[in-house]
Formats: structure tokens, sequence, C-alpha cells
């Protein structure tokens, strides 16, 4: 029986700092695909500096779909991500142009290609009930708790994610059942695409390191502090709570600007958090299959995924 002929689409992942906006520039000014922004913090419409959102520059010479979307007030999932992706993505196939996701969120591509696993909604109460428990022993020692019920999830959360600790525990407390054990479960609704995946892997994590140090430094530079406090001045229901505070360097400015630390420490701080994000996105790259990876750090790195783009188009 005769396959279907699925139509073209990219992923070109990474981990923060490792060139992905660039890259995806690149190939939008010489084939015809259009970008499709797969990043949980650049759906938020005024935090440009501190989530690396492209430029005007940028954007001028290579729109990209699903950035600016909605009020940092506002919280946004992997399953309306899902639907708004695939709600683009047949938008660009049907003008005869290819999709080209790009981003360092591996949830949403997970959500995107894989389906969703039907995870509960949040319980406030729950979440009330974890919170307070965390209080008196610390987020260390519930992730040591996690381990014991979803050792796979635990393997690649650090102790101090909070969120994300919290949010295995609430689903294994809502379900009885570990959060990995229903992503194994999840509805294989296979993504009608013919899939190009590449990966930007650095050779040298001490270089990208270094990279996401000097990023930091230049957002700070370039006024990150001061887009903080436009935030809260002009969305008053703007919390520390709030989804969008959650975005790394966001929740350490905002401590720093309550004088909880000096500008220093939020340096340290605020660096040290995007390296462990690094890591773990490096982490998802590690478990996905059928990717070609290219080094992040060769001076060629374009000249290589240009290469590979046209061998996709043309096969």
């Amino acid at each position: 029986m005769t396959q279907p002929l699925f139509p073209p689409a990219i992923f070109l992942y990474g981990p923060t700092a490792s060139g992905k906006t660039g890259a995806a520039v690149e190939v939008a000014l010489k084939f015809p695909v259009e970008i499709i922004s797969v990043d949980s913090a650049l759906v938020f419409k005024d935090m440009n500096i501190g989530t690396a959102k492209p430029d005007a520059e940028k954007l001028a010479k290579a729109p990209h779909h699903l950035i600016d979307m909605i009020d940092p007030t506002n919280a946004y999932s992997a399953a309306t991500f899902r639907s708004d992706a695939l709600r683009v993505m047949a938008d660009i196939t049907e003008r005869g142009k290819i999709p080209l996701l790009v981003g360092g969120t591996m949830l949403y591509f997970k959500a995107l290609e894989a389906g969703l696993s039907g995870l509960p909604e949040a319980k406030p109460e729950v979440r009330a009930r974890l919170d307070a428990r965390a209080a008196l022993i610390g987020w260390p020692a519930m992730h040591q708790k996690l381990a014991l019920v979803d050792p796979k999830t635990a393997a690649r959360l650090q102790p101090n994610d909070a969120q994300r600790i919290q949010r295995a525990l609430e689903v294994f407390e809502i379900t009885g059942e570990s959060m990995s054990t229903l992503f194994t479960k999840q509805s294989n609704e296979a993504l009608p695409y013919k899939i190009l995946k590449i990966a930007l892997v650095p050779s040298d994590r001490k270089v990208l390191h270094e990279r996401i140090a000097l990023r930091f430094e230049q957002m700070l530079a370039a006024g990150f502090l001061g887009e903080v406090k436009a935030l809260f001045e002009k969305y008053p229901s703007l919390t520390t709570d709030s989804t969008a505070m959650r975005c790394v360097g966001y929740r350490q400015a905002l401590e720093h600007l309550n004088g909880e630390y000096d500008v220093d420490e939020l340096r340290d701080r605020g660096i040290f958090a995007t390296r462990q994000l690094a890591k773990r996105q490096l982490t998802w790259l590690r478990g996905m299959n059928g990717i070609n990876e290219l080094d992040c750090l060769n001076p060629d790195l374009n000249v290589a995924i240009l290469q590979l783009v046209q061998q996709f188009i043309k096969g």
C-alpha cells in the first residue's frame, strides 16, 4: 500500500545561547520557510531583553510566529502551544512554504511531535499542601520524595527546581501514577509531517557557559532591570508567582529589586540559573532519536545547517 506523502517541516533545537535564532534567520533568508518560535518565554509581551527575543532587525528579515502573544499575567501551556503550532504549520504548508520550528522549550517539541499525555489540571489545594510541606523541609527533600515515586522524572530535575518538582508530585498525588508513566501512555497522535531534526550541541560545554555569562551581562547592560520594573508598573496584577516570572533571570532580577541581594549576586545567580537551564535542555536532547547533531561552536555552523536543509528539501 502506498505510504502517505507528508509535507516537510524542520525542527531546530538547542540549549540557550547556542545560536538558534541567528541560524534560523539564515535559513529563512535562503529557503522558503517560515519560523515558528518554540519558546515558553517568547510568548509573553514586553519581555524582550531577559528572554533574548529576536530584535526588530531580525524580525524584519524573518518574521516569527508565536511570539508576543499574551500578557505576562496570563499562562500558556504545552497543550495550547500544540494547538497553536499545528494551526500555524497547516497555514504555512497551505501557502507552499515549510514550517521551521526553532527553540529550546523541549516539552513543547515533545507535545507537538508525540501528542499530549493527558496530565491532570492543576489543583490549588494540592499545590498549597505541597508548598507548605516544602516550606518545612525544603525543595531538595521534596525532590528526594519525588525520587521514591517517580525516579525517572526526579533524575532529570535539579533538587531546587521547585516548579517542576511540585508539578510532578502534584500529578502523582492527583492520579496515583507517576508523570513518567503517564508520558509513556500518551496519545501517540502522529504529526503529519516529514521532519528534519537538527540539534545544536556544544563540543565544549565550558565555552557555552562562557557565552551564557556574556549574554547575561549584556542583558544587564541593555536594561534588563528596567524591563522588569516596567513590567510590574504596566501589569499591576503581575506577581512573583506568575508563570512569566518563572522565566530564567526574571525571578532573580525581581529578588534583587526587592533588596534581597546586590547586583553582583544577581549576576551570579542569573548566570547559574541559565546554565542549569542549558543542562536540562541538553539532557532532553540526549534522549531524542533521529536528530542531526551539529556543533554549535563550529564557526561554519550556519553552512552545515544550510547544507542539511538543502538536502532535505531536494530529497
